[in-house]
Order: C-alpha cells, then sequence, then structure tokens
C-alpha cells in the first residue's frame, strides 16, 4: 500500500524544521548504506545522535502518535528513530531495497522495515529532481510532495531518489515494523478501518458498525505479532 499523508506537519512546522537542518553539519550518506545501495548512493545524512536529528526525531514521533491515518495504515509496533538527508548538486540515490532489519540505537531492540515512510521537508518548487519513485505490484510511482507531507510505502519495495539538479532537498525517512506483517493484510486492515470510520460518521445508529468493528478487531488479532 502506498499512501501519502498530507500535512502531517505545518508550512510554518517545515520551514523552521528545515532552517535546524540547513544549519547542521552532514556527513556522506554511504556510511550508513550496506555494500550493495553504497554504490548507487550519493547523498549527505545528518548523523543520527547529533541534537537537530534528536530533537526533529522526538518531534516526528509525538507527530506520529497523534496521526490516526499513519496508525491506522501502519499498525506500528516499532519505529526506527528517524533519519535525516539531504540531496543537492546532482546528488541522488538508485534502485535499491532497504535492509531487512535494523537494530534500534542503545537498546536491544530490533525492527523490521515492513514500512517505509518519507517526509518532505523541502517545497516541490524549491528544488529540481528528487523525485522518490517507488516500485511494487502498483506499478512504478513517482512522489515529490509539499513540505510537512509524508508517504508510506511498503518496505520491500524497490525504489529510488531521482537526481536534484537545482536547489536543496531535505527530508526524513524512517522505517515501521508493524503488527501485521504482510502488507496485503494491512491493506484489508485500513479499508476496513476506514469504511467504518465512514459508516458511523455517515449513519452513527446503523447496527452493522459493532458487527464490522468485531470482525475488524477478530482480524487484527488473528494477523497480528507481538
Amino acid at each position: 500500500m502506498l499512501l501519502q499523508i498530507p500535512g502531517l506537519f505545518t508550512p510554518d512546522e517545515a520551514r523552521e524544521a528545515r532552517t535546524m537542518l540547513e544549519s547542521a553539519p552532514w556527513e556522506d550518506g554511504r556510511a550508513t548504506a550496506g555494500h550493495r545501495a553504497a554504490s548507487v548512493k550519493s547523498n549527505l545524512q545528518l548523523p543520527a545522535d547529533h541534537p537537530v536529528a534528536k530533537t526533529l526525531g522526538e518531534r516526528i514521533l509525538d507527530r506520529l502518535a497523534h496521526t490516526p491515518l499513519f496508525i491506522a495504515a501502519a499498525l506500528p509496533l516499532r519505529i526506527l528513530p528517524p533519519r535525516f538527508n539531504r540531496y543537492e548538486g546532482g546528488g541522488t540515490y538508485g534502485n535499491h531495497v532497504d535492509n531487512a532489519i535494523f537494530p534500534i540505537p542503545g537498546t536491544a531492540l530490533r525492527v523490521r522495515t515492513d514500512i517505509s515512510t518519507t517526509i518532505f521537508f523541502s517545497d516541490p518548487e524549491d528544488y529540481d529532481g528528487g523525485e522518490l519513485i517507488v516500485e511494487d505490484t502498483f506499478g512504478e510511482k513517482p512522489v515529490k510532495l509539499p513540505a510537512g507531507d509524508a508517504i508510506v510505502y511498503p518496505g520491500s519495495s524497490l525504489h529510488r531518489v531521482m537526481p536534484v539538479t537545482r536547489g536543496t532537498r531535505f527530508a526524513s525517512f524512517f522505517w515501521t515494523q508493524s503488527l501485521v506483517r504482510d502488507d496485503q493484510r494491512r491493506r484489508m486492515l485500513f479499508e476496513l478501518d476506514c469504511s467504518i470510520q465512514k459508516l458511523g460518521s455517515d449513519h452513527p445508529g446503523h447496527g452493522s458498525i459493532d458487527g464490522f468493528t468485531n470482525v475488524y478487531h477478530n482480524l487484527l488479532r488473528q494477523w497480528s505479532e507481538t
């Protein structure tokens, strides 16, 4: 499932984040890439332990916890602390698939990368190129969103970032381990949840709401992993 989350951050919030990122120190993004990915990666990345990365990462996690659309779509169990990248001067990232497992720094926990998320912090008109191209069963989808918007897609997807030929593209990226490993099952649960919410909004007293809700939770109980 590929899902856009509009307005995760307001334009002013995105602008503030971008200002913080502009003044932070950056390092070669290949330092955190696997052997295969490093050969096609040309970008900059903010050190994970830098105060700006920690501050903005905490803001993102707090915002996600209060975003029903993300929770309904991702059914998050664990989220890897958000990371940040910068593309400019032809910077690009060729076709690759993300690692299946990442350790959570400072803990004994690991995250299975069921779901990938990118949050855009640069306005589309401020840079040329930089589209996130996601390939999956739904075909090839170019993504270039307004600052503050997020895109959620399967971690198993082959994807790439097109060269940025003008300006600078700032973004955050991170992975979520879902309660439900299978993407198709997550999609069905999400669609059922959305249908229940719409039915409840259009017909608050409809007798089927409790029955559909019961089906949703029984499926979640059957499919979830904790």
